[in-house]
């Protein structure tokens, strides 16, 4: 039978969690005293790792429209009908996006496109991003599945690195195969990209084996973070009706997927921002602009989507302090 101090000792040890840890840490009920301690073992080890200093990351969104991938947790999802024309954004409103998160602070900045949009237009805006920003600013993409000739262009671009994920029942809730999902992250990371991800979206039916098995295959390429998101109901969707987990659900699988990562992983991520995510162990958030596929809105920054400064104010609410400069975690 497991035991819970030894856990908590073998991870003092500087060792990650076996599956079978894992499942058994996730099967505990949220609630419980044991839960409360592993999480404040994660949240010790993310302070450990990181210097006591959490981030703040910020995304825009390049353009919004009906995505054919189909992923049905999406408010850009065609079959989703929350989006039903496409809009863009300037190179000049990119610049201002970028330029504004620079100054806020933001440790570094996302540009974010659907799967569909044309990957030379990501290429001249985020050139035209780079060369707006400090040479010391870094910038990250979040796109969709990159051959390996693209993934060098993306580097050559001046992106420092890609978030990319397996979410889970990926080909089964997405019409995208999770074998062109994991060949995209062995591009990125042969071309060079240091490559953050997640556990996610979490949702009330997955499997605690589920979890576990997501939560070691991002622990298995050395991103630059890991973490968990729960799944954010769109409503009026099939999906929605399965529902949605709990914070404290979440602020428990964000402390197991600590717990499962070697410490060369600096980041800890919780997805939206909140304070039991900070502390269970996240030690990174997302700020956001433009679209996002949790909200309805075109523009989160009048829904969902939270600011650097509201981001920094839940950290500082958590007692965390907050790192200046550009993210630590892109330097592998």
């Amino acid at each position: 039978m497991m035991n819970i101090t030894d856990l908590i000792q073998k991870s003092r040890g500087g060792n990650v969690l076996s599956r079978d840890e894992i499942v058994y840490l996730l099967g505990l009920p949220v609630d419980c005293e044991d839960t409360f301690r592993i999480m404040a073992e994660a949240v010790r080890v993310s302070r450990e790792v990181s210097g006591g200093k959490a981030e703040v990351h910020a995304q825009f969104a390049v353009n919004l429209a009906p995505c054919s991938c189909e992923c049905m947790f999406c408010s850009f999802a065609k079959t989703n009908n929350v989006f039903t024309s496409a809009m863009e954004i300037t190179p000049e409103q990119a610049v201002a996006h970028a330029l504004q998160f620079e100054k806020e602070g933001a440790n570094a900045i996302y540009m974010m496109t659907t799967a569909m949009y044309p990957f030379g237009k990501l290429i001249e805006i985020g050139k035209e991003v780079r060369a707006h920003l400090k040479p010391e600013t870094v910038l990250v993409a979040n796109i969709g599945d990159q051959n390996f000739e693209d993934a060098q262009r993306l580097k050559d671009a001046g992106f420092a690195g890609v978030y990319h994920a397996l979410r889970l029942r990926e080909g089964t809730d997405t019409k995208i195969s999770p074998e062109k999902r994991k060949e995209s992250i062995r591009n990125f990371k042969e071309a060079g990209l240091v490559v953050g991800t997640c556990v996610e979206p979490v949702g009330p039916e997955h499997t605690n084996e589920e979890l576990a098995d997501k939560i070691i295959f991002t622990a298995s390429f050395d991103p630059a973070y890991s973490g968990a998101a729960r799944r954010i109901p769109i409503p009026g969707t099939r999906m929605a009706q399965l529902g949605s987990i709990s914070e404290l659900r979440m602020a428990q699988i964000v402390a197991v997927t600590r717990l499962g990562m070697p410490r060369s992983v600096i980041g800890n991520c919780t997805h939206e921002p909140c304070t039991l995510g900070a502390i269970g162990g996240a030690n990174f958030f997302w700020a956001e602009v433009g679209a996002n596929p949790r909200d309805i809105k075109e523009k989160t920054e009048e829904g969902r989507g939270e600011s650097v400064a509201s981001c920094g104010t839940l950290f500082k609410e958590s007692a965390w302090d907050i790192w200046e400069g550009p993210s630590r975690f892109f330097k592998k």
